[in-house]
């Protein structure tokens, strides 16, 4: 997956999903830019994706059904998608994500199975659904289609900040900062993704040349992808990728910075980046860090926002 691939999906989605704005975060850090995918449709970049990939499906896989596996948002865009191409669409989940994302997709349409115990036996069941019926996997982030989609959020930044040196993006399976890396790297730009240290997947992928699968514990719910995509870990590495992880208290400290300052009502997924930034952990003349999402359950948010 090149830039041109990043290029050809943005003029695939242009009229289907939102050209979310890049704010100015300077409340926060002066100069620091924001770019906003918690305003995108269903409250997250996934869409971006979701529907780059759905455009190349045939008459034939289109009769079959889509299939996915999520904490979250991807549930809610491959709903939304799926609704929107009159689809049928099936989820896999587990016992402890959460409702509230969950509710969001079924509402949408998407029929959920959350027998697994944790992510990992979500993709197992995902696997077996996709054998015994034929459904077409729509992955949440290793899939060429769906990271070029999701690199149009970078196209987007260039537009916007063409003088950002730095683009800093919260990292789950790696689908969102691949597709940026190959959208922008090559325009000289340094694409750095934080992680939580409870759910380190690419980091260690990163460090053992392979994807490796981890058992995320985190805050941060869109964040906890059992293992990073061996597409996805490719494209960084080429594109010269930088990790770096940061505590869920940084997390959550980001989270009501941004409510509080910038008046953006994001996911803890969504704080990630920023929450390195605060922290002091990178350090750039022009940066603009990626608010990835604003899903989140009102008991989650009130608990983050209600500590001092």
């Amino acid at each position: 997956m090149t830039r041109d691939d990043v290029l050809r999906a943005a003029e695939t989605i242009r009229d289907r999903v939102r050209r979310t704005p890049t704010l100015d975060g300077s409340a926060l850090v002066p100069g620091l830019g924001l770019k906003a995918e918690l305003l995108q449709h269903t409250g997250s970049f996934k869409v971006r994706g979701v529907v780059n990939r759905l455009s190349a499906l045939g008459p034939h896989e289109r009769e079959r059904g889509v299939a996915g596996a999520s904490a979250g948002n991807h549930a809610i865009a491959l709903a939304w998608g799926a609704a929107a191409e009159e689809l049928d669409c099936v989820v896999f989940t587990w016992k402890a994500a959460s409702q509230y994302k969950l509710e969001r997709a079924r509402v949408l349409g998407a029929r959920i199975d959350a027998e697994a115990d944790d992510p990992s036996g979500a993709f197992v069941r995902l696997e077996e659904h996709l054998r015994e019926t034929g459904a077409i996997l729509v992955h949440p982030f290793d899939d060429a289609r769906v990271m070029a989609g999701q690199g149009t959020v970078g196209l987007e930044i260039l537009e916007d900040t063409p003088g950002a040196d730095v683009i800093a993006v919260p990292v789950g399976g790696g689908g969102l900062i691949a597709g940026i890396a190959a959208a922008v790297a090559p325009r000289g730009v340094r694409v750095v993704g934080v992680e939580p240290k409870g759910s380190a997947a690419l980091s260690k992928a990163l460090a053992a040349g392979r994807p490796v699968g981890v058992k995320p514990r985190t805050i941060a719910g869109g964040l906890d992808a059992p293992f990073a995509g061996k597409g996805a870990l490719e494209l960084c590495r080429a594109n010269g990728v930088e990790v770096l992880t940061v505590a869920d208290d940084e997390i959550e400290a980001a989270m009501r910075r941004l409510y509080a300052d910038v008046k953006l009502a994001c996911e803890p997924a969504g704080a990630a980046a920023v929450a390195a930034v605060l922290s002091g952990k990178i350090d750039a003349a022009s940066m603009v860090a990626v608010v990835s999402g604003g899903n989140v359950g009102p008991e989650i948010a009130s608990a983050i926002l209600a500590k001092p």
